[in-house]
């Protein structure tokens, strides 16, 4: 089922059943500020920090026609149950935002990595039997660290650099990679581009059918897609 709302929250593959009605990000700051002798302070500028994301969804105990869903309607524990889930793997997840317009022409979207920090549940009698979940996201970076093997002789050395992932197989994060559809694209297009072959299209839809729907003949420009690393042995 497609959703004909305004902004559309995804947290991995689940689609939020009601946008929240504020989010806030927070780009945080990792400049460091030092104070030299007869200068006063001085600014050192480094690369910006991790961002923090916070929010506030609804997940309704009743099927409102206003809540849009995947494959019809599913009660709070189904969410609560992916919540905990993306909570308990310790691993990375896609957080996808599409934005548009009443009349369906869209704004931008937001897809970046991240972790899911902590969520609280909260019951109100003001909201009848639906929960209001409040969730705490930080951007998630790929990160490494270097060896340095110097040789009997002293004279020689061997840098070898080791990136951490999610997990994920040697190298798969490191080539995965977000697409943004263009005017004329289709996912075996977009496939040949990437993999060097049009028929590899549905690992492109597998990872991508909550942003593309039930039908994978028709993607939207300005859809963004992720497109998963090539399998090992493959291009």
């Amino acid at each position: 089922m497609t959703t004909e709302s305004g902004y559309d929250f995804y947290l991995d593959q689940c689609l939020l059943p009601v946008a929240p009605p504020k989010l806030q990000v927070k780009i945080n700051n990792a400049n460091e500020t030092l104070t030299l002798i007869d200068e006063g302070e001085i600014n050192i500028l480094k690369r910006a920090g991790l961002k923090d994301i916070a929010f506030e969804c609804r997940i309704p105990q009743e099927p409102y026609p206003f809540a849009v869903y995947q494959a019809g309607f599913q009660g709070a524990d189904y969410f609560l149950g992916y919540f905990e889930t993306l909570k308990a793997s310790g691993k990375p997840f896609q957080f996808i935002i599409c934005r548009k317009r009443p009349s369906g022409d869209r704004l931008f979207d937001t897809n970046i990595r991240v972790s899911m920090e902590d969520y609280q549940i909260c019951e109100d009698a003001k909201e009848g039997f639906d929960l209001i979940v409040k969730i705490n996201l930080k951007e998630w970076r790929a990160y490494g660290t270097k060896t340095v093997a110097i040789s009997p002789d002293g004279e020689s050395a061997e840098v070898e650099e080791q990136r951490e992932t999610d997990g994920a197989p040697d190298g798969a994060l490191e080539t995965a990679q977000s697409y943004t559809v263009k005017k004329g694209d289709c996912l075996w297009n977009i496939a040949k581009h990437f993999y060097g072959s049009g028929a590899k299209y549905t690992r492109i839809y597998d990872a991508n059918k909550t942003v593309i729907g039930g039908n994978p003949n028709l993607i939207r420009p300005g859809q963004v897609l992720t497109i998963p690393a090539a399998e090992e042995g493959g291009a």
